[in-house]
């Protein structure tokens, strides 16, 4: 069986971490996550790196959390308080564990990046974007996210469009908006990146880590690490709509596939492409 994530060294003093389910969008099931928090904490952990990247093989980033069976006989990858809610404080207590990493890490967003997957991309210190990238949360057409960067990220008028109609935005869009530092076409994105991670490899790496911590403290001064965990409680009572749980049941009587399709068709987006 092929590792799920993939670990190399591209560059002097840079660790590139692969997600590695091509054939399932990188759909980021308990062993994928865990595998990814591993490798950039003993990438933290080890002096000859200064600098992290994440990206997907294949044709995306990540197209989110994994909804099918790919979870099966596996373990939650960290622990966190049990009861109602314990789904959305789980995967937030996850990536935004990044924030507290001394090194920066970089997010390589090519195709789809999409609900879990816009999550751990939004939780990395830089994101860069191929111009023809699609962010988004399609989960919002029968759920309630998990992690509530919306609003902090793409300003309030856009957050809300994207949470009432699932829509989703290109790299270029995204980093007008500020959610992304950069666009580039899709073949000049892995330049950029080892560019960007370089330049920070010729940073005093004590200051680096000073640095970064001061813009997370002065984020959660202003709120967000509060308000994402507030959400996050949102999500729990998402879980109990009448919306959830008919989706829920379609899945289970059609398939992942037929059930988010029909989810699509309306707005002829995502898997309807296809």
């Amino acid at each position: 069986m092929d590792p799920v994530v993939l670990v190399d060294d591209p560059a002097p003093q840079v660790r590139r971490v692969t997600l590695n389910r091509p054939e399932k969008r990188n759909a980021l099931n308990h062993d994928l996550r865990g595998a990814i928090l591993d490798a950039l904490r003993a990438a933290d952990a080890d002096d000859d790196v200064r600098t992290m990247i994440v990206r997907g093989a294949g044709k995306c980033f990540s197209a989110g959390y994994e909804l099918g069976g790919g979870n099966e006989g596996q373990e939650f990858p960290w622990y966190t308080p049990g009861g109602d809610g314990h789904w959305p404080r789980h995967v937030t207590q996850g990536w935004m564990s990044i924030w507290e990493l001394s090194k920066p890490v970089i997010a390589q967003v090519h195709g789809y990046c999409l609900a879990g997957g816009s999550e751990l991309a939004t939780c990395c210190d830089l994101v860069y974007m191929a111009d023809d990238a699609q962010m988004g949360y399609p989960a919002v057409r029968f759920g309630v996210p998990d992690n509530h960067f919306h609003a902090w990220f793409v300003g309030m008028r856009k957050a809300m469009e994207m949470m009432v109609t699932g829509d989703s935005i290109s790299g270029v869009e995204a980093a007008r908006l500020g959610w992304a530092n950069e666009s580039v076409p899709v073949d000049e994105l892995e330049a950029k990146v080892l560019d960007v991670a370089e330049r920070i490899t010729k940073m005093p790496p004590d200051l680096v880590q000073l640095n970064k911590r001061a813009v997370h403290r002065q984020m959660e001064i202003m709120g967000l690490h509060t308000g994402i965990r507030a959400g996050s409680e949102l999500c729990a009572l998402g879980t109990h709509q009448k919306s959830m749980h008919e989706f829920m049941k379609k899945m289970q009587e059609k398939g992942l596939t037929a059930a988010l399709q029909e989810r699509d068709k309306p707005f002829g987006d995502y898997r309807t492409k296809e």
